[in-house]
């Protein structure tokens, strides 16, 4: 074989659909220096402080989540409070100002306005959540912004520390105004959807960062103010998700079913009551329709004033609706956090995920499995994947789903995971994780097998069944992708499990002492194995001929050269056409799964009978094999971002146009939104950009079945 070696350094581009954008009256950034970021209102660089991370977050938040135009925003707008009790007036400072859209920013056309604090310091502890009476002090500083009867105008107020969430409302009355608490904000005038108290907003599409801190704030409200462990408190959260899920799905998004809240309801006694009614009497519903899923013994324990909390922070947001990959982040981060293996074995970066994805290419008509699917990231980010794919083939990849498009591509999503999305793992909560991710994502459960992929086809685990139905092995499946559980301390020693690898890699492997050829010892064999081992053959067996596979491997068995890995790497090259070998650097797993291992991701692609035989009658035409070394993940050991930098040390910046749907004086409208922001330092996307480009240039090696398949017709 040969190898073909790229450079890797140039920019990377964009994410978003290039689109014409209105005219910028601000001078353009072109670098930052170290800690300035881009501010998202202004265009211009700012210095970045924990205050500063948390203002940017929410004015995101309301472009992305509420559709206001940021021209319609201003940063340290000034308004004049009033002394209590006194005649003496003072200026003070509003972190973000709302104004009536289209309007010039005057005290006259404000309408809402944001307080943002710092971050507090939380350590590994869970920082207790506070409820509006506990958080007075914080909010008379909002309510001085607002004003009293003098600012009638100015009704909405927001105090955040990223942390807590409060809203206000002022209601101006012939004695004065008085500020209620509420949950959200209410719709504004002019924009579409009901004013009842059932719905008391139309259902949003999620921003990735605010919808991570809702999962986040929900799951930390049971753990720190229901005293609940945090793998109670997960599963609690996702019985409610799950629920929340079901009811968009039967209600067609509506936000009028029993998953709802008004905007006072949560501050009340008897409010609270009747949403926890609701939600009780839902989940029971949903555990009569998804019963593979839910024990006739699982219940919602939480206390009314925990579940109406957490059905305020998801009611508003429109799931189904809302970009995959958003739902895909925010879940995975809240199940690694809860769900992670002490070796970090459930979990896959999602940058290499994303890579593996992107590389093999699954279609919409091909069966993808992953026999190790942990919390299910290979699942999630195929679904992803195909969805970017349609958007890319119609043309409006960058551009908002219509309704009709956020309902086709959602039953195309639902008939896909029903039909050819495929996991499995060993581990039942892990399977009942997965489960509820792809209905988060597709609103379906999909197949999710529980069982032992090397035992597979043999077994005594429920799912074994169903699976030999579904995914015979060399069958049916097209894409396998998986990260299997790799390392010496986790050996495999089953017997009943091992003979089904005796025929393959499961030997005791040496050199001849007069040819120095890799051979079988014919005396013993191995009482254990290292698991990635056997799943490099299991992978091989499961596919079938023509189908593709991703698998990440500890750098050893593609490098080492002791007997063992020597006799995988024959036997990969026997079975397989090697399509591409990607190195990573350690920071990918460091980060994200806790693992310091140097790792590699390896695309194959099953041979057909004859060309096994090719290969062993030494007749195999050489073919080129796209290799890379990563060597930036967009991200240190720490977990910092790393981002581009010129020559000076200054941060390279570029500026992307995304079409976002904003309020225009009172009317929603679809139009580009230029922005500015720092260039990720990140080699994955570029690889997966070459990896197009060399494919373009070199076919697949083999035969290309589905072609040979259509010309037979």
């Amino acid at each position: 074989m040969k190898e073909l070696t790229l450079d890797l350094d140039i920019p990377q581009q964009p994410e978003e659909a290039a689109q014409p954008a209105a005219e910028e009256t601000q001078p353009q950034v072109t670098a930052l220096e170290e800690g300035q970021v881009v501010d998202y209102i202004t265009d211009k660089a700012i210095k970045e402080t924990p205050k500063e991370k948390v203002r940017q977050r929410v004015a995101r938040a309301l472009v992305h989540e509420h559709g206001i135009d940021p021209h319609d925003m201003a940063r340290d707008f000034a308004v004049t409070v009033s002394e209590e009790g006194a005649t003496r007036k003072r200026s003070k400072k509003a972190d973000i100002a709302i104004f009536e859209s289209g309007l010039p920013h005057t005290t006259a056309n404000l309408r809402r306005v944001v307080v943002c604090k710092p971050e507090p310091k939380r350590g590994k502890n869970v920082v207790k959540l506070r409820e509006p009476k506990q958080a007075r002090n914080d909010l008379a500083e909002l309510e001085e912004l607002m004003g009293n009867e003098d600012r009638p105008q100015c009704v909405d107020g927001m105090w955040t520390d990223g942390v807590d969430f409060f809203f206000l409302k002022k209601v101006v009355r012939d004695f004065g105004a008085i500020f209620e608490d509420r949950s959200d904000w209410e719709i504004a005038e002019g924009t579409l959807g009901s004013r009842t108290v059932a719905s008391h907003q139309r259902l949003r599409q999620a921003d990735p960062d605010m919808l991570k801190i809702a999962f986040r704030r929900c799951h930390n409200y049971i753990h720190g103010n229901e005293g609940m462990p945090k793998d109670a408190a997960f599963w609690q959260f996702l019985y409610l998700l799950f629920a929340k899920m079901y009811d968009e799905r039967v209600t067609g998004g509506t936000g009028r079913g029993r998953f709802r809240t008004g905007l006072k309801d949560m501050f009340a006694e008897d409010g609270r009551a009747a949403i926890s009614a609701r939600v009780r009497e839902l989940f029971e519903d949903v555990k009569r329709e998804y019963k593979d899923v839910f024990k006739p013994t699982d219940e919602i324990t939480l206390s009314d004033r925990a579940l109406a909390f957490i059905v305020s922070e998801l009611a508003p947001y429109d799931l189904t609706g809302t970009d995959v990959d958003a739902k895909g982040i925010a879940y995975q981060e809240l199940v690694g956090i809860n769900l992670r293996g002490d070796r970090g074995q459930y979990f896959t970066p999602r940058g290499a995920v994303n890579l593996m994805v992107e590389i093999l290419d699954p279609q919409e008509d091909e069966t993808v499995l992953d026999p190790t699917c942990g919390t299910g990231g290979f699942l999630q980010a195929t679904l992803k994947h195909l969805r970017h794919t349609w958007k890319k083939e119609a043309g409006t990849f960058g551009f908002p789903d219509t309704k009709e498009e956020k309902d086709r591509y959602g039953d195309r999503l639902k008939a896909y995971a029903d039909e050819y999305l495929i996991g499995a793992d060993f581990d039942p909560f892990l399977v009942r994780a997965t489960t509820m991710a792809i209905m988060t994502l597709a609103q379906t459960t999909g197949n999710v097998f529980h069982m032992d992929s090397l035992a597979f086809p043999h077994g005594h685990l429920a799912g074994v069944e169903l699976a030999n139905k579904k995914i015979p092995l060399g069958e049916t499946v097209d894409v396998l992708l998986t990260n299997p559980p790799f390392g010496a301390d986790i050996p495999v020693s089953d017997e009943s499990v091992l003979s089904e690898f005796r025929n393959g890699l499961a030997k005791s492997w040496g050199r001849n002492k007069e040819t120095g050829e890799i051979e079988a010892s014919l005396t013993s064999t191995p009482a254990s194995m290292a698991p990635e081992q056997l799943f490099i053959q299991r992978a091989i067996e499961w596919v079938k001929p023509g189908g593709r596979i991703g698998i990440v491997l500890p750098n050893g068995i593609l490098s080492n050269p002791g007997p063992t890995d020597e006799a995988i790497r024959q036997y990969i090259l026997r079975h397989c056409w090697v399509l591409a070998s990607v190195e990573l650097p350690v920071e990918t797993f460091i980060v994200d799964a806790n693992v310091n291992i140097l790792t590699s991701l390896l695309f194959l692609k099953r041979k057909t009978r004859q060309e096994v035989q090719n290969f062993d009658l030494r007749t195999e035409k050489p073919y080129p094999v796209f290799m890379a070394v990563a060597e930036k993940v967009g991200f240190d050991r720490r977990g910092n971002e790393l981002y581009k930098r010129e020559p000076n040390g200054d941060i390279v910046v570029e500026t992307t146009v995304k079409m976002e749907r904003l309020r225009i004086r009172g009317k929603e409208v679809t139009r580009p939104l230029k922005r500015v922001k720092p260039v990720i330092d990140n080699d994955l996307p570029v690889i997966a950009e070459k990896y197009r480009e060399f494919r373009a240039k070199y076919p697949v090696p083999g035969v290309n079945l589905r072609e040979a398949a259509g010309a037979g017709k």
